[in-house]
């Protein structure tokens, strides 16, 4: 239908899997919204106001979608979901007059949406899933790697690769958890009429054995949703909020660890670099760049998911009374949008945590560098265990880690170590060979090895990361 000669989405064919592009095509949608139809015929027939003739003729053409057709109809009528019940009626010549009976556009639509938003969020569970299983164990092969911590973007203490990928492990897995719980817990609408009172079903059954609280549970046990017990016109758009900060709260964990990777992939501190292909371009002007972009892909998409938050609050905070319609055509468009941006973000951090390098030299540099200026830390520990005064010994390593970090800064040799080890005022408490020993950095990881451990072994125990 739509080619190269005219505005596409990114989305269309750059962003997301088909498996997700599939979940919100045209064409599922209206497969999704017959089923909707079938679904209600089939409940309208246990109450005996459908016939079996009639049922049986919307079964039989219940896959017979002809959008052209729809669209067609669409230009004449400006309703597009009239439309598609029109053309579905002209293939239906027996039970076309059935199709849509008692319900209003919202009965068919929001119960479609919250179809296609569990098919979506089954989607994102599994690709959570095998990301954060990856990360695990990347963390594992380096869970006791000496690196720097950084604060501030600043040379800080020691930590190891494995403890500082842990916190994303972390994050990744209550994301999860929510994920989860979202998928498990969102309703549709049900069958509850114009403006939620269900009235026209009411009318309908008046002569029926059948109530409407059955009618409504038939039709959807057929769907296998629940819906909520109160709505307008619409289901509650406060659900959209809740599912967009579900997956802006698991798009910014992942942007945080791709920022991460792309500060560490600078060749200044140049210890971890994403995966490069041997024919990849880095930059049209410089052959020699290697740039970050599927991490700064992760980054771009993830700030636009957060991005959708907004519309998605203002939707149930305006939504007048019983109903208007200003909340239609944004839905549209960051519903979709938003489950495919993190899909995309998903597959790339996935690739990115699989085909992560690291560099002990570049590690071993920076620790050589700085790694000194954290294992002072450790020393005025000592110092005060041997009975030093906390606050002379931390202005006396104050002065010399100033002094070291000036030559530092000039390009020479770090002199703190030396200097530390020849300092009077701590050789009355420490010999040399003490000093000496405190200040190894690459020891100076406290309980970082056994926390990440931990953390590792109570998510694989838990159970999430099963299928």
């Amino acid at each position: 239908m739509f080619d190269h000669d005219t505005y596409i989405s990114p989305f269309t064919w750059r962003y997301g899997s088909k498996e997700m592009r599939e979940v919100f095509s045209e064409k599922h949608k209206r497969l999704l919204l017959r089923r909707i139809w079938v679904a209600l015929a089939k409940a309208e027939n246990k109450a005996s106001i459908v016939s079996d003739e009639e049922l049986n003729d919307l079964i039989e053409h219940q896959n017979d979608i002809n959008i052209e057709r729809s669209l067609e109809i669409e230009k004449e009528i400006s309703h597009d979901l009239m439309a598609e019940i029109k053309c579905y009626a002209e293939e239906c010549k027996i039970g076309g007059g059935i199709i849509h009976l008692g319900a209003t556009s919202m009965d068919a639509l929001d119960n479609m949406d919250v179809i296609r938003q569990k098919e979506a969020l089954f989607i994102i569970e599994k690709r959570t899933k095998t990301l954060l299983k990856e990360l695990i164990e990347k963390s594992r092969e380096h869970i006791s790697t000496p690196t720097m911590a950084f604060t501030h973007i600043q040379p800080a203490e020691m930590t190891t690769i494995g403890y500082r990928l842990s916190q994303s492990a972390q994050d990744i897995r209550d994301d999860l958890k929510e994920i989860i719980e979202l998928k498990n817990t969102i309703k549709g609408k049900g069958l509850k009429g114009a403006v939620g009172t269900a009235a026209s079903y009411k009318e309908l059954l008046n002569e029926s054995s059948m109530d409407y609280f059955e009618l409504e549970k038939s039709f959807l046990k057929e769907l296998n949703i629940e819906a909520f017990t109160v709505s307008t016109q619409t289901y509650p758009r406060k659900q959209d909020l809740r599912i967009i900060e579900a997956l802006s709260n698991l798009a910014s964990s992942i942007h945080k660890l791709s920022l991460d990777l792309r500060i560490l992939q600078s060749p200044v501190i140049g210890e971890v670099s994403e995966p490069f292909g041997k024919k990849q371009v880095g930059s049209s002007a410089m052959p020699f760049k290697r740039n970050p972009i599927n991490n700064e892909k992760i980054d771009s998409l993830s700030r636009l998911i957060a991005s959708y938050y907004q519309t998605a609050w203002e939707n149930p905070s305006m939504q007048i009374l019983e109903r208007t319609l200003d909340d239609s055509a944004n839905r549209r468009v960051f519903i979709p949008e938003a489950f495919l941006a993190l899909d995309e973000v998903l597959i790339t951090a996935e690739k990115v945590i699989k085909g992560l390098s690291f560099y002990e030299s570049a590690r071993d540099m920076l620790i050589e560098k700085y790694g000194i200026f954290a294992s002072s830390e450790r020393l005025l520990m000592a110092l005060s265990k041997k009975g030093a005064d906390r606050q002379k010994m931390h202005e006396t390593i104050r002065e010399e880690s100033l002094k070291a970090w000036k030559e530092v800064q000039e390009g020479r040799e770090n002199p703190l170590k030396e200097n530390l080890m020849n300092n009077k005022e701590i050789l009355s408490y420490l010999n040399k060979s003490e000093v000496e020993s405190l200040l190894s950095a690459t020891s100076y990881i406290g309980y970082s090895v056994e926390m990440a451990t931990n953390l590792f072994d109570n998510i694989e125990k838990s159970g999430i990361l099963e299928s």
